[in-house]
């Protein structure tokens, strides 16, 4: 049996509204595998970003528990969840507003290599970011650029990069291709079949595209 990644016990989170609390996701369980690619599926505003986004902490379960290694990491102070940091990254849906526009392609790849891997050197780092644009399907002068000088799908691909520059087990992919022309897509989800085929990556899909999700998933969850 493959091995489990990621283990999601009754996850709830509400935000204050000026009419008291919204529920945002309420009891939500499953497993993602290594390997594996889990859909989750939803019209707008069933809570699937918002689950996705209490995944990397960025904002606050109500109730619940994500497992990795048997440690629930919602549990964790901020010290203890950084080593956890790496391991689960997240490729947002808007690749014009995802990369910094006064960072070059280098730099921002570099910089989390910077932040998580202190003891690499500056050419060590820069061997690395070259490496990941080759990955990706870019080519090392892209290194040199700014995000503007690229296309939708080449900035997709940067910032496919730059959460793959940590090495991480699990990649949440929040409608990471839905702001991309149809042909784009298919390159970027090529992309992503291929880095998961060579890396065991394991991928939280969200998406509201059911032709796509049946391309990508092994698994599919529904949120109402």
């Amino acid at each position: 049996m493959a091995e489990k990644k990621l283990e999601v016990r009754n996850l709830t989170v509400s935000f204050r509204t000026s009419n008291g609390r919204l529920q945002a996701v309420r009891g939500i369980d499953f497993d993602l595998y290594k390997g594996e690619t889990l859909a989750i599926v939803g019209e707008s505003g069933s809570g699937k970003t918002t689950l996705g986004l209490t995944l990397m902490r960025l904002h606050k379960a109500s109730g619940g528990q994500v497992f990795i290694d048997g440690k629930d990491i919602l549990s964790l102070s901020e010290k203890a969840f950084y080593p956890y940091k790496r391991r689960i990254q997240i490729v947002f849906q808007n690749p014009y507003a995802s990369l910094n526009p006064r960072f070059t392609v280098g730099q921002i790849l570099m910089e989390p290599l910077a932040i998580h891997r202190g003891t690499l050197s500056a050419a060590q780092r820069k061997e690395m970011a070259l490496e990941w644009l080759e990955k990706v399907g870019l080519p090392g002068a892209a290194f040199y650029r700014y995000p503007h000088e690229f296309s939708g799908g080449q900035r997709q691909r940067i910032a496919i990069a730059r959460c793959l520059t940590m090495q991480p087990e699990i990649l949440v992919c929040d409608e990471s291709v839905s702001a991309l022309d149809v042909s784009v897509q298919a390159q970027i989800l090529n992309l992503l079949q291929d880095l998961q085929d060579e890396f065991g990556l394991s991928y939280l899909f969200i998406s509201h595209d059911l032709s796509v999700v049946k391309y990508m998933a092994d698994q599919v969850m529904v949120m109402r």
